[in-house]
């Protein structure tokens, strides 16, 4: 069973709010999701903090 949470993020090339599908079920991972309005490769990554909640980092493919 996937734990989707839909979140909007920021695109790091065009600055376009988008959102996005994120399984918070499977623990710290990192993937590739192509912006769905400029198409460039968004890196994000998803991890835990101490307090175990979910911590959502993109970044730029060039960063």
């Amino acid at each position: 069973m996937h734990d989707l949470d839909e979140i909007t993020i920021s695109c790091p090339y065009c600055g376009e709010s988008v959102d996005v599908l994120v399984d918070t079920s499977s623990g710290p991972q990192q993937y590739y999701e192509d912006c769905s309005v400029c198409c460039a490769p968004i890196l994000f990554i998803v991890s835990e903090d101490q307090a175990g909640e979910m911590l959502i980092e993109i970044k730029r493919d060039d960063e």
